[in-house]
Formats: structure tokens, sequence, C-alpha cells
């Protein structure tokens, strides 16, 4: 039986979850960087996280470095990079995509209270040709050293926390994002953790 202090905190936290504020991670294999960006999503109230992969592992995990933040995410596992973002569209959300391409414009242009979807590439490869085809935006941070390119786990929190920092900005973190049915199953869910 959770404790009363138990039962505010998982209700406090879950009350902040943005639910139209989804990250993407396309091929992610290096589970030092997934892991460091599922912590970073869960402490900027992320709720959901798509993740597509072609291997029989499509997101490694290091927990020793998620803290355990990833059990309070919501994972959403996809066989390719056009079925997860033609899904994302149908249900309204916007893509971001995140490339270095002289078409891109810096992660600070894009509105991120709509309900929008970040999609990360892998490592070494970035974003595919699907997934700048599907972008509604192709994002960047702007760098003026000799490297072109962040880590990723560190580009997901910049890009993350300008969402947040937007959003505060409007008070969407100031009430509950989701029905009463989805909240009072996310509790029940999350109080057996």
């Amino acid at each position: 039986m959770p404790t009363e202090e138990r039962v505010a905190k998982v209700t406090r936290v879950l009350s902040l979850r943005q639910t139209d504020l989804r990250v993407v991670l396309e091929e992610v294999t290096n589970p030092h960087n997934a892991s460091a960006v599922l912590r970073t999503c869960d402490a900027a109230g992320v709720m959901h996280i798509d993740v597509i992969g072609s291997s029989a592992d499509p997101l490694p995990i290091n927990q020793a470095i998620t803290t355990r933040a990833d059990k309070w995410l919501d994972f959403h596992f996809h066989a390719t990079t056009k079925a997860c973002l033609t899904e994302l569209k149908k249900q309204g959300f916007k893509i971001a995509a995140t490339h270095l391409g002289a078409e891109a414009v810096f992660h600070t242009q894009v509105d991120y209270v709509q309900p929008i979807a970040v999609v990360f590439g892998s490592e070494s490869e970035g974003i595919s040709l699907d997934a700048l085809r599907l972008a509604d935006y192709k994002i960047k941070i702007p760098m003026f050293g000799m490297a072109q390119s962040l880590n990723l786990s560190v580009s997901a929190g910049i890009i993350l926390y300008e969402a947040l920092r937007q959003r505060l900005s409007r008070g969407l973190y100031e009430g509950r994002r989701m029905s009463s049915e989805e909240f009072e199953d996310y509790l029940g869910k999350w109080l057996e953790l």
C-alpha cells in the first residue's frame, strides 16, 4: 500500500505530464545515449516515447543512467519511420525532425505548444529520408565550433527544455493535460510500480 506522500507525489508528477509533446527515437543504438534521453524526457514531463527500430532490441536501456526514469514513460514501438510518423500525423501531431541541412531552422523558431513530436535520429546517420520527407519542421541547434553536431542526449535536452520553456510560459504545466479516465488509468499503474 503506497504512503500518502507517495500518492501525492505520483499524482503531482502525473498531472504535469505533457501528453501532446512526444519524442521519437529513430534507430538509436547507443544504450548510454538512449538512457540519457529517457531521463531527460521524464524530467521535462514527456509521457510518450515512440521508438523506431529494426533490431531485436530497438531501445537499449542502461538503468544506471536512466535512474529508472524509464518506468514512468509510455513506449510505443514501430517497425518503420513511415508507419510511426504517418500515425502521429493522423493523431494531429506536427513533426519536427532534427537535421543539419541548410533548410533547417533554429530549434527556437518552432512552436512547441502545439501537439508536436520531435524526431531524433541515430548517432551515426541522423534521421532517415522518410523522416525528412514527413517532417513539418526541420530543426537544428545553433553551433559555432568546429564540431557541427552535439551528442544525442545533449541535443534532446536542449530542444526539450525549449519546449518546456514555451509550455511553462503558456501555463501548460499548471493543470492536468489528460482526460480523467486516462489519468486514473495511469495513476493506478504508477502506484503499482
